[in-house]
């Protein structure tokens, strides 16, 4: 079977009004770009250096809210220190409706290398903070959204989260929260390469309705329906962070729009594509509405 190939953004219909939500975490990250990862003992020197608040909750929120032209609520937890103060500040300028959960915990911190040929390394410090059913954040406001992306909470949050009309995550949220919730979703979507997002399908008990494994610029594999193609590149590749989770951005938007299977995963190949050409997450991230 030949694999299914993006759509040029220009085919593409236009995005209705959306509500969507994204539930999942946040880490403070230092991006450092270098010829190439240190080998034991030796001294690097760092062409670029910049200091984000990512992770893949962030990501995927900041993406939508470049899709629709809205501000998303995130809901998230952070530590309640001075590092999480800057990192909502900062995320609140990027486009985010926060629904923090507070914690007497430090917010977690994440070093990432970029080398020569774009690709990313990380290295995360601390504990992932993540909102739980439990917090009294106004998970409401999830039963009145069209699509929800979900990268991390308990299987009380990933309930509540299943009122909105598509629910997709990643397997980061951990197989034994997705067996606890007991809900299916309508996409699970994560690395096919990543030994962390790895699962089998008996794993998965209600089966998501879709799985998406991406590979990178190899494309995927749907499940059902095959493998997919990459799309195009628009330039080299400077900075890998983030484009997976660009690309579920994408995807998660498209199918909250109603679109078919084609459609959505040429929206996600385009915002996978647009965030590999800049420093850090959002340096390029695919605007459609531009505010």
């Amino acid at each position: 079977m030949e694999p299914l190939v993006p759509l040029p953004l220009a085919e593409l219909p236009a995005l209705p009004p959306l509500a969507l939500a994204v539930v999942g975490h946040v880490e403070m990250v230092s991006f450092i770009g270098v010829d190439h990862l240190p080998a034991a003992g030796e001294i690097l020197h760092a062409a670029d250096f910049c200091e984000l608040p990512a992770g893949g909750g962030a990501v995927v929120a900041v993406q939508m809210a470049r899709l629709t032209g809205e501000r998303i609520p995130f809901f998230t937890a952070l530590g309640d220190d001075p590092l999480g103060r800057r990192a909502a500040e900062e995320l609140e300028g990027l486009g985010l409706e926060l629904h923090i959960a507070w914690r007497e915990a430090p917010t977690r911190r994440g070093l990432t290398f970029i080398d020569a040929d774009g690709e990313r390394t990380i290295t995360v410090i601390g504990e992932r903070l993540m909102p739980t059913g439990a917090d009294g954040l106004p998970w409401e406001r999830l039963a009145q959204t069209d699509g929800v992306f979900v990268t991390a909470t308990d299987a009380g949050g990933l309930r509540l989260a299943r009122r909105a009309r598509v629910l997709a995550a990643t397997p980061r949220l951990r197989l034994p929260t997705l067996r606890q919730a007991g809900v299916t979703l309508d996409a699970l979507i994560g690395s096919a390469t990543d030994p962390g997002e790895a699962y089998r399908s008996e794993d998965l008990d209600p089966l998501p309705r879709l799985c998406i494994g991406t590979e990178a610029d190899r494309g995927g594999v749907l499940m059902p329906g095959g493998r997919y193609a990459a799309g195009p590149c628009p330039g080299p590749v400077r900075d890998a962070y983030g484009a997976g989770d660009s690309f579920a951005a994408g995807v998660t938007t498209a199918l909250a729009a109603g679109w078919d299977l084609r459609q959505a995963i040429s929206l996600g190949a385009h915002c996978g594509a647009a965030c590999l050409d800049g420093r850090g997450p959002y340096a390029t991230q695919l605007r459609l509405i531009r505010r």
